[in-house]
């Protein structure tokens, strides 16, 4: 308990959050586009006619991203790419018994929604994350929503890097209304089977609540966490600039340093009171480090315990017995080792993913990757002789399950085949 405690995160529960997603739910699945406009004046404080993004508006925006920015991204998508390929799976195919045979294969999901948080910052980097992916696997429709400023545009950077990954269809819509036109569509927002895309606590309930009407969800991804473990070999310069990088996100964000070295511990602390001044979003880090902690443990054991009960979305491991704790690691969206593997690189540019599953999650959970966009399918063709080799077994349980349909659509078969042996 005392760990629940010291380790509790800065969010609501669904139960604060879920009646105002409920009626936004209601509103837009009755009045579709009028719904959408109503909030977007309300939460946005813009009004809008007209929510899908024209080409026009992408021709723009890429003239307004710079050379250098543009290399950048491509450099990111370059490696992204190359990651994700690599994820690739070959059909499984297997005779399980005579006559038996049994396979699997992967088909894209024909329908998917990419949620781009646009708010206090514009992650252009999260549509590299979701839409190269949805692309490698094949998806059929890939719908793009994002909030819009206060003049009712996007951020260059977004719609070129859309345009950039093949996105034709950009809508200005965001928070739990674009999660609500994306679940039932409307008139400018297509449904989709599936839902991604990481967001604030209010996006975060309302893609659980899109599950309630046979939409999927890539995982529940709220706001963004990381643990650091550190020892004496780590540099207090460095931590302290990854905790500050993740405290920066949101005010509800939360960074913990877990240290066996109490000198290590109050480096940190004195570095992150010296770097917090210049950040432009210190106001915003200010407060997500008041829900952060340092927290010195006795040992590694007792360390890697506390880590896998915590189970964050980011971990950094800069200690020197690294092995130890990677082969301890249950419990993470993400694992970032050494002292020059900062959090920053798996954001934007390694090639791994940046969208995972926070508020303990990664318990349960994986990151997004390459099979999020597809499905498993299996696939079985038995032969005569195969349902000879497996039918008796296949009837006599049927049987025992008090099931008789099962075990005719069985029995039938293997009759039919003894009468045609029994006449020739």
């Amino acid at each position: 308990m005392e760990w629940e405690r010291l380790l509790a995160r800065p969010t609501r529960t669904v139960a604060d959050i879920e009646a105002t997603v409920d009626t936004i739910f209601n509103a837009v699945r009755k009045q579709g586009d009028a719904a959408i406009a109503a909030y977007t004046e309300q939460f946005d404080g813009v009004v809008l006619t007209d929510f899908v993004v024209s080409e026009k508006e992408i021709a723009t925006a890429s003239t307004l991203v710079s050379e250098a920015l543009k290399s950048a991204i491509k450099l990111a998508k370059k490696n992204i790419e190359s990651f994700h390929r690599a994820q690739r799976t070959p059909k499984v195919e297997v005779t399980t018994a005579t006559g038996v045979q049994c396979w699997q294969e992967k088909r894209p999901i024909q329908k998917v929604g990419l949620y781009i948080p646009g708010g206090t910052a514009p992650l252009f980097s999260t549509i590299l994350m979701l839409a190269i992916p949805a692309t490698i696997a094949g998806c059929r429709e890939i719908v793009l929503c994002t909030p819009p400023d206060k003049e009712g545009g996007v951020h260059p950077a977004i719609l070129y890097t859309a345009q950039l990954c093949g996105i034709t269809k950009v809508v200005k819509v965001g928070g739990i209304q674009a999660i609500a036109g994306l679940t039932f569509g409307t008139e400018s927002i297509p449904g989709v089977y599936k839902i991604f895309g990481p967001g604030n606590q209010y996006v975060t309930v309302a893609k659980q609540l899109a599950t309630k009407y046979r939409v999927a969800i890539d995982m529940p991804a709220g706001p963004s966490e990381l643990l650091v473990m550190a020892d004496d070999t780590a540099d207090a310069a460095f931590v302290a600039s990854d905790l500050l990088s993740q405290a920066e996100h949101g005010t509800d964000s939360q960074v913990i340093l877990v240290t066996t070295s109490k000198t290590l511990l109050l480096a940190v602390e004195k570095e992150i009171q010296g770097q917090l001044p210049s950040l432009p979003r210190k106001a915003i880090a200010e407060q997500a480090i008041a829900n952060s902690k340092l927290i010195f443990v006795s040992d590694d054991s007792k360390a890697v315990a506390l880590i896998n009960a915590y189970g964050p979305e980011h971990y950094i491991l800069c200690v020197a017995n690294e092995d130890y704790y990677l082969e301890r690691t249950e419990n993470a969206g993400s694992v970032f080792v050494g002292n020059y593997t900062p959090e920053s690189a798996g954001d934007y540019a390694s090639g791994t993913n940046h969208t995972l599953p926070t508020n303990g999650y990664a318990k349960q959970y994986s990151g997004v990757n390459l099979d999020s966009f597809m499905k498993s399918m299996t696939f079985q063709k038995i032969s005569e002789e195969g349902i000879r080799e497996i039918g008796p077994a296949i009837a006599l349980m049927a049987e025992a399950e008090g099931l008789e349909a099962h075990k005719n659509a069985v029995t039938l078969r293997l009759d039919k085949l003894n009468q045609r042996e029994e006449n020739q």
